[in-house]
């Protein structure tokens, strides 16, 4: 074989790379805690969270079809729904897919949302590996997609699912004990992983975050959803108040990722809210509402449903989630536009 052959074949390596590319495989960061857990989200959306909502619907208007008939088929489903989000975002193709509601629901039933995701975030990509590769393609792909994603959930579904428990049971532990300082740093970091184009609703989900540093949670979220709503209603207007304040702030990550001075105003007011939330009104919710804030109102009916009623929790969701972010956060946007930190056109979204 002449040298030029020995130059021009690609090496074993490289065949390795061409492979994965083909089967759509990238190994990063990106892929795997950024798209595949923040479309997860969705998953855990459509399934637990929409019929816990339809649930209190179904209890508060005695309507026993949603909370005797939709409520628990909704809760089995989680681990499906998981699963196929999963196999989803990762560009998986159908028989993977399909075979991810198995390997979602094994990961779901042994360790939780998060055993769910390993699992069908593994199942997923063997399957990919071996997709279309044999004549009995039919049975190899979802074979080996069951059978990967089962064996991780039973392997490591349980460590994963007693981690993250832990790790909540901690944060929860420790927020009761320095609840301003827990407040402070729950609400900031919860309220910046909701802006990060990852999901703070499945990592609060992960985390089983309830009680005190739920709410604190919660708060971190409004901070930054309200806050960023009117923050750069100059620039966006109305459209910008619904799309920020009932969806997501993380519209704002591309502006923040030009100018990370943008985050300042809603991080302050974060800081702000989440110790007034666990010491003045003791604010609860549960792991559903913890990460969702305003986003579809679900933190709110969360907390409500959580905390019961009465006048220092009205009291608390108007002033915490939605009158000291809305009103704080321009203020201290406006000292910012004025030092020349922050400038007209830095918040524009494409609302079109």
């Amino acid at each position: 074989m002449s040298n030029d052959n020995l130059y021009n074949e690609p090496n074993n390596e490289s065949k390795l790379k061409m492979f994965l590319k083909k089967k759509n495989i990238v190994i990063s960061v990106q892929r795997y805690l950024i798209d595949a857990l923040g479309i997860m989200a969705q998953g855990l959306f459509a399934s637990l969270l929409i019929g816990t909502i339809l649930n209190t619907m179904g209890k508060k208007f005695g309507i026993t079809f949603l909370s005797e008939t939709v409520w628990p088929i909704c809760s089995q489903m989680t681990g499906a729904a998981i699963g196929v989000s999963v196999a989803y975002g990762l560009k998986a193709p159908p028989l993977v897919l399909f075979a991810s509601t198995i390997t979602g629901t094994a990961g779901n039933a042994l360790g939780g949302p998060a055993g769910a995701f390993c699992a069908a975030l593994l199942g997923a990509e063997f399957g990919k590996l071996v997709s279309k590769e044999t004549k009995i393609d039919i049975i190899v792909t979802p074979a080996v997609t069951i059978i990967i994603g089962v064996l991780v959930g039973t392997a490591v579904g349980p460590a994963i699912g007693a981690f993250m428990t832990a790790t909540g049971e901690f944060i929860m532990y420790a927020t009761t004990l320095r609840p301003f300082l827990m407040g402070i740093l729950v609400s900031v970091v919860v309220g910046i992983v909701l802006t990060l184009p990852i999901s703070s609703a499945a990592l609060c989900m992960m985390l089983s975050l309830s009680g005190i540093a739920g709410g604190a949670a919660t708060a971190g979220c409004c901070a930054h959803m309200v806050g960023f709503a009117f923050l750069s209603f100059k620039e966006n207007g109305w459209g910008g108040i619904a799309a920020q304040g009932l969806g997501t702030s993380m519209l704002q990550m591309p502006n923040l990722v030009r100018n990370p001075k943008c985050w300042i105003p809603a991080v302050i007011v974060s800081a702000i809210t989440g110790p007034m939330a666990t010491i003045v009104f003791q604010m609860e919710n549960s792991p559903m509402g913890s990460g969702m804030g305003t986003s579809g109102l679900v933190g709110i009916i969360e907390t409500i449903t959580t905390m019961g009623g009465g006048i220092k929790m009205w009291l608390g969701i108007l002033l915490l989630y939605i009158i000291i972010p809305a009103v704080l956060t321009p203020i201290i946007g406006k000292i910012m536009r004025k030092i020349g930190w922050i400038k007209d056109g830095d918040l524009q979204l494409d609302l079109v």
